[in-house]
């Protein structure tokens, strides 16, 4: 595991809860995780996009959901995007989530990332999402990001200056 001032570089995973392979939530969390494996000098991101496992998240025999609980236990900068559905994250990240025992992501910061339509949900990333990981262990050590889908085509520039402003908050 990664420790601060040790000269290795953190470990960065992407989780991202959107059941459609291939989504803008996808797109958000690889461009700031990228953003953020720059401003760190870290190795490329790993991905966990649950799109791909779908309904095996919720089988606890599953190969390829099993993997991927060992990525997201094995990183030390958890990036974890999903939509916003319903005020809140997607079902399909919380049945992910739920595989993870309480406290199992101690040592490691997490950015919470919901994409929304309207603005009057943006409190739903620190009032929802935050406490789902605060309870697995995470540390959240800045405010969770909520990104407008009116702000997607110029996220990467936006990210690119969280990165720079909040990099180093999350070692």
């Amino acid at each position: 595991m990664w420790t601060h001032g040790g000269g290795v570089s953190p470990t960065i995973v992407t989780v991202v809860g959107n059941p459609r392979p291939a989504s803008r939530t996808h797109t958000l969390a690889r461009t700031l995780a990228s953003e953020l494996a720059g401003v760190l000098d870290s190795d490329p991101p790993l991905d966990v996009d649950l799109a791909a496992l779908g309904p095996a998240v919720l089988d606890p025999d599953d190969e390829r959901a099993n993997a991927a609980v060992a990525d997201v236990l094995a990183g030390d900068l958890l990036v974890i995007a999903s939509p916003t559905y319903k005020a809140t994250y997607s079902g399909l990240l919380k049945a992910f989530l739920d595989r993870l025992a309480t406290g199992a992501l101690a040592g490691a910061a997490a950015v919470p990332v919901l994409l929304g339509g309207a603005p009057n949900h943006q409190l739903a990333v620190d009032v929802h999402f935050t406490p789902l990981l605060f309870e697995l262990g995470a540390r959240v050590p800045v405010r969770g990001l909520f990104v407008l889908e009116a702000d997607v085509p110029q996220f990467g520039h936006s990210a690119e200056e969280w990165a720079r402003a909040h990099a180093r908050a999350l070692l």
